[in-house]
């Protein structure tokens, strides 16, 4: 018997019958490379099976990169070529496709494709973030997002130095990851709001003291960025700051120093864990990512570079045109209240 085998069946049954809300006859790509937990892919094909789809699991070899930084790994045309022919696709790989040219390929070439990643899950992380989602997370998650599209101008700061600033684009997408993937484009793991700033105005420090993805995962010790006018011009810290700092310099790319995204974690069973998915949505933190962003997300041509980072900061205070809605991850905000107090926070 697997670990977790019934547990995981039935998350595997939220996730294609109540997210995806896969039909008769629709057709489910499911990969995966060797690095990845068999158990949950197998069941995921199994409760698509019973849903009546027609899975079909490709398994990849383990690139030593993720998104861009696969594309020389893995079989690129073949792979595309599924994913162009599919309806639904779930990502399970450790070495990450989102952001690769399968993906960017996918996604601007299949009208109908329904993506969630759900990248690098063990038995664990998939049952409690999949299978036991907290309902009450759907109203506090659509007001904040609500909240943060109509603000021109946020600040961001944490106890361990972060104080960021920048102005927000109402003209791109906000993603309010809710495990929606019932209609085509992208979804995330239910639990974070994703963001796309007025690049050039993003200015101040960012520290990250939770983890970051790649190259370090967790962090022993913080990581000290400064940003001026949407690029990263210092790194400093200690063992972790310089690998980072080394691994950027390894691409030559400039567009690798550029933060690109911001989101919040507002999911009240994540955990620190070294696993970015899930740290991502840690209650009260805040998450950058730098360097490729797609074209659907920052449209026309997006930001072309190598590949993606995202970094945590863990317990954030944010305002919002000068009204403060967080302190240190807790909400303070008088109406957000209403609906997070249902969420135990």
């Amino acid at each position: 018997m697997y670990k977790l085998e019934m547990e995981v069946f039935s998350a595997a049954m939220v996730l294609m019958r109540d997210m995806f809300q896969i039909k008769e006859g629709e057709t489910i790509v499911i990969t995966a490379d060797t690095s990845s937990n068999e158990h949950i892919v197998r069941a995921s094909a199994s409760a698509a099976k019973a849903c009546g789809a027609k899975p079909m699991v490709v398994w990849l070899a383990t690139p030593d990169g993720v998104g861009k930084d696969t594309d020389a790994k893995v079989p690129v045309e073949a792979l595309t070529g599924a994913l162009l022919n599919t309806d639904c696709w779930v990502e399970f790989n450790k070495g990450w496709l989102l952001y690769s040219t399968p993906f960017e390929k996918a996604v601007e070439g299949n009208e109908k494709l329904r993506y969630m990643c759900l990248v690098d899950l063990d038995e664990e992380l998939f049952v409690k973030i999949i299978g036991e989602v907290d309902k009450n997370m759907e109203a506090y998650m659509r007001k904040l997002t609500e909240m943060t599209k109509n603000a021109k101008k946020m600040r961001v700061t944490t106890p361990a130095g972060t104080d960021i600033s920048f102005e927000n684009e109402p003209s791109r997408k906000i993603y309010c990851d809710l495990g929606e993937a019932d209609k085509p484009g992208l979804t995330f793991m239910p639990g974070q709001i994703c963001w796309f700033p007025k690049f050039e105005t993003i200015n101040g420090t960012i520290v990250f003291d939770g983890s970051l993805t790649p190259p370090c995962g967790l962090l022993e010790e913080p990581v000290k960025i400064t940003i001026e006018n949407g690029v990263a011009t210092k790194i400093e810290g200690g063992r972790q700051a310089t690998q980072f700092s080394e691994w950027l310099k390894s691409f030559d790319d400039p567009n690798m120093y550029r933060p690109v995204h911001i989101s919040y974690g507002v999911n009240p069973k994540a955990q620190l864990s070294g696993n970015i998915c899930e740290d991502e949505r840690i209650w009260g933190c805040t998450q950058w990512g730098f360097g490729y962003l797609s074209p659907v997300d920052c449209p026309p041509d997006g930001i072309p570079a190598k590949t993606h980072l995202d970094g945590i900061c863990l317990n954030s205070s944010v305002w919002m045109d000068g009204e403060q809605i967080w302190d240190k991850g807790r909400v303070v905000n008088e109406e957000l209240k209403e609906y997070s107090k249902k969420l135990g926070k």
